[in-house]
């Protein structure tokens, strides 16, 4: 604050005032949040960024016409409440401010579309369309203030590793690099197109060559890609870095350091200590299903095909076999038919489950299960009374993990297995460098610039599905929190892992010229990798939506209600670009 002449203090902080400012006079400013009746008497509390403070209104004309939202300075004496009368709610609750001058500076002249307290209470559209006064909700508000903090942390904690900050550009070339480009066109380049970055990915590596050991950017990534709770449909930041001589221990060495100091200096859960768990990714999908396990569960897969893929019980006649076993037994026939329901959605033909007491099993697949199948199934899974077992099979082997995976994620939930108050992270490394499609087309899993390991020599003598990467991803309490790798260097070798993709040496030097020529002048080898930023703070807000945690989000659809966008254009501007528009014709209702 600062002081004025007769003892008069200017200040927008209203959550900044305390009894210490008891007796001075003060003038504050902000919105009206709340207007309170009690007869000739008025009660305000007036909200800014810091807080709320009430003012105590005697002169029933200083209110006239006055309405929730508006903006206005008030000119009073900070007095004391009284004991009796403290807000223990309120981080001013012991004082309030006595009017004397209410000035309106901004007036509130529409009926609010929502209560503000209510927000969150809106459909997504109407939230979005009005969202400056949907932020004007503490919640909501909140969350981007703690955004702020928190890119000014991530930032010191970068340049006390000695990072070095540079921007790289939005305008940029296509590129083969996994999700759908947003394409710009040029009109000084008649019939060509920029593309929004994907990511900073082959910047980054050309920094490297530059000879910018330590990179580091918070970065706007641009990929036209399905809205979902943890991923934004067009724009998300992340964590951008990149180190040259480094191995991959140095890499997640960092990725360690960032996560635990940001989890342990803004929130009160229990982190694990590094170093994280490191998990092949082999071995995440056999013990957990999946590829971002969610180490809070205490559930484990086992894999019972060579036991019992020859069985009479057609359900597991020559299938992929994987069970769970967990305490269950009393729960009831809903629970079970819930998540027999669940895992057919899923894509599985059915659940088999089977409950454990007194050396026997019962359960509506019991009668196929012999006596020495009861053995085997004790010995493998280790059962004690009130264990249940539940079963997946499938016939290709990758769906029975993925589905026993989600089942596994399903019954930590049900059962209320999975301890919310912790934070586990691990790292999940030796990634496939290939994998196929549904139609057999081998292509990259993950980052196509990454280097194999074995370099030139697995890819000429493996079989591409055998073939590793130095591929790793940070996995935070179930959810891919951040992805990077050891980066290919060497051009020929590029070259090659392209060509078993399917991409032949001309689409490399057209589509990643920069990179391509780049290693032909002294190149070093370099790593990096990218935190997902707006992920991590969803974790720190305890939000289940990303949405929540970015100023100005799109909806479902790719779409902002609040700026109307996308929307159409003049037909002058589309001739400026050389674009003629070949819509495909409405359908009459």
């Amino acid at each position: 604050m600062v002081s004025l002449k007769n003892n008069i203090y200017h200040t927008h902080m209203c959550g900044k005032l305390s009894a210490k400012h008891i007796g001075a006079v003060v003038k504050v400013a902000g919105w009206v949040n709340n207007i309170r009746k009690m007869g000739a008497l008025t009660f305000i509390t007036l909200r800014d960024q810091t807080g709320v403070v009430q003012v105590f209104v005697e002169d029933e004309k200083l209110v006239e016409g006055l309405a929730r939202e508006s903006t206005v300075s008030i000119l009073g004496e900070v007095r004391s409440r009284g004991e009796k009368n403290i807000n223990t709610e309120m981080a001013t609750g012991e004082i309030e401010i006595l009017a004397q001058e209410i000035k309106v500076l901004g007036a509130c002249t529409e009926v609010l579309p929502f209560e503000i307290l209510k927000a969150r209470d809106q459909n997504e559209n109407t939230r979005l369309k009005y969202r400056y006064l949907d932020l004007r909700n503490e919640q909501n508000y909140s969350n981007i203030l703690l955004r702020a903090e928190l890119l000014k942390f991530i930032r010191s904690q970068m340049n006390e590793m000695e990072f070095v900050e540079v921007q790289t550009p939005i305008l940029t070339s296509s590129s083969p690099e996994g999700a759908r480009d947003f394409l710009v066109p040029s009109r000084m380049n008649p019939g060509n197109f920029y593309a929004l970055p994907q990511s900073p990915q082959q910047f980054k590596q050309l920094l490297m060559v530059s000879g910018f050991n330590r990179y580091f950017q918070i970065a706007p990534c641009f990929r036209d890609e399905d809205a979902r709770a943890d991923r934004s449909p067009t724009d998300f930041y992340q964590l951008d870095f990149e180190i040259s001589f480094a191995t991959q221990d140095e890499i997640l060495q960092v990725l360690e350091t960032v996560l635990y100091n940001t989890l342990t200096n803004f929130t009160k859960l229990e982190v694990d200590k590094p170093p994280f768990r490191r998990i092949k990714f082999n071995e995440a999908m056999l013990t957990y299903g999946s590829d971002k396990p969610d180490l809070r569960n205490p559930l484990t897969l086992v894999d019972l095909t060579e036991d019992f893929n020859k069985h009479e019980f057609s359900v597991l006649n020559s299938k992929n076999i994987f069970a769970i076993k967990a305490q269950a037994n009393e729960m009831g026939r809903r629970f079970f038919d819930g998540l027999t329901d669940y895992i057919k959605l899923q894509g599985a033909g059915g659940l088999v489950y089977l409950k454990y007491e007194n050396e026997a099993l019962t359960g509506p697949a019991a009668k196929f299960f012999t006596e020495q199948d009861v053995k085997k199934l004790k010995e493998k899974l280790n059962l004690a009374n009130g264990d249940t077992i539940f079963v997946i099979a499938d016939v290709k082997r990758l769906k029975a993990m993925k589905l026993a995976g989600l089942l596994r994620n399903e019954l930590g939930e049900k059962l209320n297995l999975i301890d919310k108050n912790t934070f586990k992270p691990c790292f999940v490394v030796d990634f496939p460098f290939y994998e196929e499609d549904d139609e057999g087309k081998v292509e990259f899993s993950h980052n196509p610039f990454s280097m194999p390991q074995g370099e030139m020599n697995a890819l000429k003598n493996q079989k591409p599905l055998e073939i590793l990467a130095y591929q790793y991803d940070l996995v935070l309490n179930g959810v891919e929190l951040a992805s990077g790798a050891v980066r290919n260097h060497n051009p020929e070798v590029m070259v090659e892992a392209f060509r078993i993709a399917g991409y032949p040496k001309e689409v490399v030097e057209n589509k990643f010229p920069a990179l391509f020529n780049a290693f032909k002048y002294g190149a070093p080898p370099h790593a990096g990798a990218a935190i997902g930023f707006d992920r991590l703070l969803m974790f720190i807000c305890n939000e289940e939506s990303i949405k929540e945690v970015i100023a100005f989000p799109m909806n479902k659809s790719a779409q902002d209600p609040l700026m109307g966008a996308p929307n159409q254009v003049f037909p002058q501007q589309l001739k400026d670009v050389y674009i003629k528009l070949d819509l495909p014709e409405k359908k009459d209702n």
